[in-house]
């Protein structure tokens, strides 16, 4: 067995580092990897199959959670060799992988490696931010993160990154993929950095008067409570030096009154990444220079190193083409975490029409707007949070943070709502309280109680908002 663990672990380095083109350099000003990025159509699915018909082998030779699962289903490596056979193979959703963990304490029978491995290889932890359930622990190799660093330089050459700026890091180095990614990144780019962890607010805008940063790194949140910071400093983030706005963690592009809201106080342009820590470290989805134009906003997904498709929430079949579903990655980059069908479970539409940048991977139409774990449901009404937030930023003068309590009213039962929101109209007599609770029955159709308070009462956050407190008697929110 150990024989055909290392022949299939072989075989599967052999191809990552045979599709790894163009690695340490930009091919030109617009592509990273003109032959990856530019690929046809026949030519990705190509490399997706030749890369999963190594994958499946490698999985059951060398993961225990891989070999029992297709034991359980009753289905060899073989079985899945291209991506029509895909189907075949349920999505793994984030309870399975918690189960795995509970029983194999701490890191669970999902991973490739064995110690012998880790010991050689060298590597490093990362957690789940734990938003919508317990954080779950990946460790990645040094190859693993060497292949993060490739492709998140791609990416960050597709935004319009270039060695004449300097990117400010403003987000803790804790156990989170995304910062740690960036900087490999662009280490790899030969771009400058500013780490800005461990600072506050204003020691950050100091940095930025002083040091003058082109790109700001950062959750949507914390780039406006930055700019707050700025302006309550008597500066103006619009005269400063950062011409881009580089946010994940949280949804911005697709919220029209946050992006509008982040780009006019900073003078700037918005650009995102997309992933998870369990099946896309690296940038799963990335903005290019085409995003934005005629009022299109989209996210490309980097098809040669991970295979993406929707599936329905219900039944969790693939959706039809052009149909909004949830988002499920098979990672095709990854020697100690290549997740097959994992269900990462935004919601999205795929358009695999060849981008006006020259991308032909398939584009995340409208980005990623929707977690189905962030699913409210509230008397039989569902919405996201993320409606509330475009319904409360689109109030002029309405500040950047608000809350959503839900509740269990004491006389009868009935489920509740309340969202709280800033401004400078506050109170209990706030004409405010109206036009904001208007504004939510029209985006969501629910009557909600509405308190406003003072600018600044409401946490500032740093890395992903947690917005949500649910005080139900039953707990109503929808988990996958």
């Amino acid at each position: 067995m150990k024989n055909r663990a290392d022949a299939t672990r072989n075989s599967w380095l052999a191809t990552l580092e045979k599709f790894k083109h163009d690695p340490d350099r930009p091919g030109d000003k617009n592509m990273w990897s003109p032959r990856l990025d530019g690929a046809s159509r026949d030519e990705l699915v190509a490399i997706q199959n030749e890369k999963l018909a190594a994958v499946t082998p490698f999985l059951y030779e060398n993961s225990q959670f891989y070999r029992n699962r297709f034991d359980r289903l009753g289905l060899a490596p073989s079985d899945i060799a291209t991506i029509d056979d895909l189907s075949k193979w349920p999505v793994v959703d984030k309870s399975e992988m918690t189960a795995d963990v509970e029983a194999s304490p701490p890191y669970g029978h999902y991973t490739t490696m064995t110690d012998g491995i880790w010991h050689t290889r060298g590597w490093m932890l990362f957690s789940t931010s734990g938003t919508t359930g317990t954080p779950r622990i990946f460790r990645y190799s040094q190859i693993d993160r060497e292949n993060w660093a490739w492709s998140n330089a791609r990416a960050m050459h597709a935004m319009g990154f270039a060695p004449a700026d300097t990117v400010f890091m403003m987000t803790g180095y804790g156990a989170h993929v995304f910062a740690w990614g960036v900087q490999m990144g662009l280490a790899k780019m030969g771009i400058g950095l500013i780490p800005g962890g461990g600072m506050d607010g204003r020691m950050r805008a100091g940095m930025i008067e002083r040091f003058r940063p082109t790109v700001l790194c950062c959750t949507p949140s914390y780039a406006l409570y930055m700019g707050r910071t700025l302006q309550d400093m008597g500066l103006d983030p619009a005269a400063t030096s950062v011409t881009k706005l580089f946010c994940g963690g949280e949804p911005a592009l697709a919220i029209g009154p946050t992006r509008d809201k982040l780009q006019d106080l900073w003078g700037a342009r918005l650009v995102e990444f997309y992933g998870c820590t369990e099946a896309a470290p690296q940038a799963g989805g990335y903005t290019c220079q085409a995003t934005g134009r005629n009022g299109e906003y989209f996210l490309h997904l980097m098809e040669d190193v991970q295979i993406w498709e929707t599936v329905d929430p219900e039944t969790m079949a693939p959706t039809a083409p052009g149909a909004r579903g949830l988002s499920v990655c098979t990672n095709l980059v990854s020697e100690s975490s290549p997740q097959l069908r994992f269900l990462v479970g935004d919601f999205t539409t795929l358009n695999h029409q060849t981008c006006a940048c020259g991308r032909s991977h398939a584009r995340a139409m409208g980005c990623f707007a929707g977690r189905a774990d962030d699913l409210i449901n509230l008397r039989g009404i569902k919405f996201f949070p993320t409606q509330i937030e475009k319904a409360v930023r689109a109030i002029p003068g309405v500040g950047d943070e608000f809350q959503i309590i839900l509740s269990s009213r004491e006389k009868d039962g009935m489920d509740i709502m309340k969202v709280v929101v800033e401004h400078a109209d506050h109170g209990p007599g706030s004409a405010l309280a109206q036009q904001v609770a208007d504004a939510l029955r029209t985006e969501i159709e629910i009557r909600a109680g509405v308190e406003v308070v003072a600018p600044d009462t409401l946490p500032k956050t740093e890395f992903k908002a947690k917005r949500v407190t649910d005080e139900r008697v039953t707990d109503e929110l929808v988990k996958t």
